[in-house]
């Protein structure tokens, strides 16, 4: 399903991809690999702040959502863009149901929806222990999830003070079913899952 955005959001999106294209050498392994339409469950790691515009520019124009930190509409312009790229506001804090709900309904409506297992940057690239919301999803709603892996990203401000483009790669894995053994799921298994 292709993305419905308005005139400007269409811009905006275009403009911060020429931007990133600008500022890094960006490499995008395997896009064929992902369906063009129905719901995918994309499980990213998590490096900072570049990660939702490189991933969501890169796969615009399909209809993508993603899990965004609350404190993410705390600033002005951050909290705009997340509304354009359909982000879901989730509390960290605790188990977000309305959260999960609203990721539900998004891949009730067919979208890609962007999930980082680890729940949190990185910043050093080194993937952390995941969380099992991604599992509850995928076993839930019987859709494939697919990991998704950008790196590179972790040097852009160091290359930026020297005035350096930076090296980045995407690339899209291939897609796997998540089964429950004998049809019981408690959190152990959800945590053995996703690790």
């Amino acid at each position: 399903m292709k993305v419905k955005m308005s005139p400007g959001g269409h811009f905006i999106t275009r403009c911060i991809r020429m931007l990133l294209h600008l500022l890094c050498r960006i490499s995008f392994e395997n896009p064929e690999v992902l369906p063009e339409e129905g719901p995918v469950i994309l499980a990213v790691n998590h490096i900072n702040f570049l990660d939702v515009p490189l991933v969501y520019t890169h796969l615009y124009p399909r209809q993508t959502s993603s899990l965004v930190k609350t404190e993410t509409w705390d600033n002005f312009f951050l909290g705009k863009l997340a509304d354009l790229w359909n982000g879901i506001p989730i509390d960290r804090n605790t188990t977000d149901f309305n959260a999960l709900r609203s990721a539900e309904e998004r891949l009730r409506k067919r979208h890609i929806l962007m999930i980082a297992p680890e729940g949190t940057r990185s910043r050093d690239g080194k993937l952390q222990r995941g969380n099992p919301g991604v599992v509850m999803l995928a076993l839930r709603h019987n859709i494939p999830v697919y990991p998704f892996i950008h790196f590179g990203e972790e040097l852009f401000l160091h290359n930026l003070k020297r005035l350096k483009r930076t090296d980045v790669t995407l690339r899209t894995g291939r897609p796997f079913m998540l089964r429950a053994p004998d049809g019981r799921v408690n959190r152990e298994i959800r945590q053995k899952m996703v690790d």
